[in-house]
């Protein structure tokens, strides 16, 4: 689309294309060479920690000459001689990735030593900036040339938890018992046999992210665990009322089931709305350890377990843990609706019978209202009739005195007629009035 002039028209752009495109290159693998020791942090943040660790980050940036962050960026390399440190922000949580020489303090020409010096002294460092939350994962990777180390590696983790396998096509060997050492970190081993400097560096991050996503799926097993007793509690109780409800009778016996009813779901409601997020959150990590699992591409080793078997031993229970628990909510919530509503129908039948009941009296009552007022009508028109009747006689008796050939008697006697039909007419009249209004 073009103007006269040759030119491209501005186009309106979606606001959110931005974030769209740029999410495609959010996490980039950054190439490394061999040999690099990293460590590795993941802090639980939330919105407001999150946007305290960028403001401090933006700060340690600036107060060393380093370009900060871009303002919406998720990621950030700050280059520190002679570290590197790599940020990232997640959803419910933010890495710092600090890469060091793989000699530490050590001459070039000495031979390394695995995890040397300890990971305690090189992580001075993360006191630099400000903690922004909890610490959940701290990994020490130890990047090195195979020929350095041999087999001597297996020494180095726990013998009955040790994982191992060849990958990359046999270009490297990784190793981890997933153990947190004496400072609290898990250490992975990439030894190299001919990783190419991109293949190294996605490799590490491949490893960095199966070890925080192991562990921040495993963040949904307290939760399953401190629902269990209250599920196994409903599960018990659930039960016992459906027996009493085929026993139940009476409206109030089944209001009082409604309610106990009803406050076991609304207990149950509330727990798993609690634990609905984290549940979501492991299924989800498990995808993503698998997928990372499956991009690294394994090969056993003789006598040693994978990495993929080892967390499948290790972390499927887990998550089925959670499923399961998910799961028992789930069913136990329809459970639970399904007697409240057998309950509830119960209860509306017994008050649309009680109202039944209650319009069928106020019928009755009607009608005996009814019949009371046709008789007190009745009686008014002849106690008028007769009153107006006795005024027209004394007037009658009156005119006799002037008209002797009247008769008062005669008269009045010819005149009830038309009275009690004129009263007759007037109630009727005024009865009829209040009916319309």
């Amino acid at each position: 689309m073009s103007d006269k002039s040759g030119e491209m028209t501005a186009l309106s752009a979606h606001p959110l294309r931005g974030r769209v495109l740029a999410e495609v290159h959010a996490r980039p693998f950054v190439a490394m060479d061999t040999p690099k020791r990293i460590l590795h942090f993941a802090f639980m943040t939330d919105h407001k920690a999150a946007a305290k660790a960028r403001t401090a980050l933006e700060s340690f940036c600036l107060d060393r000459a380093s370009a900060p962050p871009p303002p919406e960026a998720k990621h950030h390399r700050v280059e520190l001689t002679p570290a590197v440190l790599r940020w990232e922000h997640h959803g419910e949580f933010s890495t710092y990735t600090w890469e060091f020489p793989g000699n530490g303090d050590e001459a070039p020409k000495r031979k390394p030593l695995a995890f040397q010096p300890g990971a305690d002294e090189l992580s001075s460092v993360m006191r630099l900036l400000p903690q922004p939350g909890p610490l959940l994962v701290a990994i020490d990777l130890h990047l090195m040339a195979e020929e350095y180390i041999g087999e001597t590696y297996k020494h180095l983790f726990g013998p009955s938890q040790l994982a191992a396998s060849e990958v990359e096509s046999g270009a490297a060997i990784v190793a981890t018992d997933f153990h947190p050492d004496a400072f609290g970190f898990v250490r992975m081993l990439v030894l190299d046999r001919k990783l190419t400097s991109a293949q190294a560096g996605s490799l590490v991050q491949r490893l960095l992210e199966v070890e925080t996503y192991r562990t921040l799926a495993l963040l949904g097993l307290p939760e399953a665990q401190d629902a269990g007793p209250s599920l196994r509690r409903i599960e018990t109780e659930l039960p016992l009322l459906m027996n009493e409800m085929e026993r139940s009778e009476g409206f109030d016996t089944n209001r009082r089931l409604l309610d106990r009813l009803t406050a076991l779901a609304a207990e149950l409601e509330a727990g798993a709305a609690k634990s609905l997020y984290r549940f979501g959150a492991t299924r989800a990590y498990h995808e993503l350890i698998n997928l990372r699992l499956d991009a690294i591409g394994e090969r056993p080793l003789p006598n040693l377990p994978t990495f993929a078997a080892f967390l499948a031993r290790r972390l499927t229970p887990a998550i089925r843990t959670c499923a399961s628990t998910e799961a028992r909510q789930d069913n136990l919530s329809r459970k639970l609706a399904r007697a409240a509503q057998l309950l509830r129908t119960r209860v509306d039948i017994h008050l649309e019978s009680q109202n039944s009941d209650l319009l069928r009296k106020m019928n009755d009552r009607v009608r005996l209202q009814l019949r009371l007022q046709q008789t007190v009508e009745g009686l008014s028109v002849a106690a008028i009739s007769y009153y107006i009747a006795s005024i027209l006689h004394l007037v009658f008796e009156g005119l006799h005195r002037q008209e002797e050939h009247l008769d008062p008697a005669l008269a009045t006697a010819l005149a009830v007629p038309f009275i009690v039909a004129f009263v007759a007419w007037n109630v009727w009249r005024i009865r009829k009035h209040h009916t319309d209004e």
